[in-house]
């Protein structure tokens, strides 16, 4: 959410809309909308979307509507659109307004469908608006280039009688996809090409995921947009830079409804929606097309859209992000009109600056291999370790330790290399919170891999810390034989080799796929995670910052350190 004394919410958007309030344009209220199509999963740049629309409407006191723009069927479902509200919600937002389907707040753009045909067929009767029978080839001709101006379409001014029966048979199915469409009658020399004559309206024989088979005909996105926004009282329209060229278009058919009578007014305010955008949220070592997403699905590249490698806001909550980490990466990105990217290990590092804070701290040896105290004798012994050494609150939590321990192979060498001050032979090292342990050598199989490791410990120096004072170096986790539990282990990494997977074009960008961006493992636990429940995010002491996804499986969300530094 948008922190109204930070440097980056003041932008020009919240400028711009302040401008409204004071030179009371509004009516009273700030309106402002998301409008996702309900064609694939929201993503992080979406999210970003979404913190400025909500974070705008929030911090004005005023409502953000929520409105599944669903003017293609070809691409859309029930599926999409459910999550897209499950993962607004779990982002941390609630969309407000009056709704059009007895949800407060909830728009369907097909629920206009019926006002959005009627306001094409008054443009008809204006002579604004016209039937063309050219085929996509043939326009490209017509349209020219934005250097020079278009020649106009054979059809471009025939009688608006003639138009209105086309479109109507249109409408009751008489033609093919393609057949015929509905054109924009606006300005063939514009040096805007969206300006030239554009398509409203075209011809779609699919059933509607809503409607079935009710319509035929289905608008085109920048002819829907500002009517819904227009419908809505939408008072802010903030899209990405990609509508810049389309708002000349925007506030051409924002216009006719003002002609047609069709504007709200507010507390006596005519509202009269207005477009601005803003660069869109670009990440290195990612693809952020929904098309290109959905092909990896597809394809079984991933395994669906909420796999923890995708940039989708339900991958990212099983990766074990959290939404104040997103929202603080979106915020420490900000709001501007300058396209640029940003670096993945921006985002792990808010994810680690909160997850610090918050997770419990636990014990989990990925790799293990077996160390024996062989001066051990007696009973198990517990170990009592903190849950979370930043909050007191959070209190601590006994870890059995008895004769048998794993350790991290990592942990251990048997030539110890400079400044290693791990475990080695001859060589002290504190298990953390148990005991100083003392090895003295080391098991190998035939193959010359170090399978059990021996040593004994200082009975003296239970609680980690030897009665002389003597310094230890090395501070090594473990996880008891005895109660461990075995756990499988999800090591994720970027999904991309390459910082621009579409530099050789979206057709190639497989090529450049991390072929270790997961490693399945399997390790010990301590005795507590067995109880831990999916969504559940640990800190692994000296490992990494964890999810639960499943019981005993475990993903891992990122490392405990990077060397990236925000500036």
């Amino acid at each position: 959410m948008m922190n109204e004394e930070s440097d980056t919410s003041r932008h020009f958007l919240r400028q711009w809309i302040e401008k409204d309030v004071a030179d009371g344009k509004t009516g009273g209220k700030v309106v402002t909308r998301f409008p996702p199509e309900p064609n694939g999963y929201i993503h992080i740049g979406h999210a970003k979307a979404v913190c400025v629309d909500f974070g705008m409407a929030e911090l004005f006191g005023g409502e953000c509507h929520l409105r599944l723009d669903d003017t293609n069927p070809a691409k859309e479902s029930d599926e999409y659109a459910e999550n897209i509200k499950k993962d607004i919600n779990w982002l941390g937002f609630q969309w407000s307004g009056e709704g059009d389907a007895g949800e407060k707040g909830f728009y369907n753009a097909s629920n206009m469908f019926d006002q959005m045909y009627a306001i094409a067929e008054e443009l008809i009767r204006r002579g604004q608006a016209y039937c063309c029978n050219l085929t996509q080839d043939e326009w490209k001709e017509y349209r020219g280039v934005p250097e020079k101006p278009g020649r106009p379409s054979p059809s471009r001014d025939t009688d608006p009688e003639r138009n209105l029966r086309i479109f109507h048979e249109m409408r009751d199915g008489k033609y093919a996809d393609g057949e015929w469409c509905l054109r924009a009658k606006i300005d063939m020399a514009s040096p805007n090409i969206h300006f030239r004559d554009p398509v409203i309206y075209r011809i779609r024989h699919v059933a509607h995921y809503h409607l079935g088979d009710k319509w035929c005909v289905y608008p085109m996105y920048d002819f829907a947009h500002p009517i819904e926004d227009a419908l809505e009282g939408v008072t802010h329209s903030m899209c990405t830079l990609e509508f810049e060229v389309h708002r000349p278009l925007y506030d051409w058919v924002v216009d006719r409804m003002d002609e047609q009578g069709l504007l709200p007014v507010r507390n006596g305010v005519k509202i009269r929606t207005q477009q601005r955008e803003f660069a869109r949220l670009n990440l290195t070592y990612t693809v952020m097309s929904k098309r290109l997403l959905l092909q990896m699905v597809q394809e079984k590249v991933v395994d669906g859209w909420d796999d923890p490698r995708m940039p989708t806001v339900c991958g990212m909550r099983r990766r074990g992000y959290t939404p104040g980490a997103i929202r603080e990466f979106c915020d420490r990105i900000g709001v501007s009109k300058v396209e640029s990217e940003s670096d993945p290990a921006l985002l792990e590092w808010c994810v680690r600056e909160e997850l610090n804070q918050t997770a419990m701290r636990r014990i989990a040896v990925v790799d293990p291999v077996k160390v024996v105290v062989d001066n051990w004798s007696g009973p198990a012994r517990e170990a009592e370790l903190p849950n979370n050494p930043l909050d007191e609150k959070a209190g601590t939590r006994k870890v059995p330790f008895g004769r048998e321990v794993w350790i991290d192979r990592a942990d251990f060498m048997e030539v110890p290399e400079k400044k290693f001050f791990r475990m080695a032979p001859g060589q002290e090292v504190r298990l953390r919170g148990a005991c100083i342990f003392k090895c003295t050598g080391c098991v190998k199989d035939e193959s010359g891999k170090v399978v059990e490791i021996h040593g004994t410990w200082d009975e003296a120096s239970w609680g980690g810390n030897p009665a002389d004072g003597r310094k230890v170096k090395g501070t090594i986790h473990w996880v008891d034989c005895a109660t461990g539990v075995k756990a499988e282990f999800r090591l994720y990494d970027r999904l991309f080799l390459e910082r621009d997977p579409l530099k050789e074009g979206s057709e190639n960008f497989l090529k450049f796929l991390n072929p270790d961006s997961l490693r399945v493992v399997s390790g010990y636990v301590e005795p507590a995670l067995a109880e831990a429940r999916a969504g559940e995010r640990f800190q692994f002491e000296r490992t990494g910052y964890f999810v639960c996804d499943a019981p005993l499986v475990f993903n891992r969300t990122c490392s405990l350190k990077d060397s990236y530094r925000p500036a």
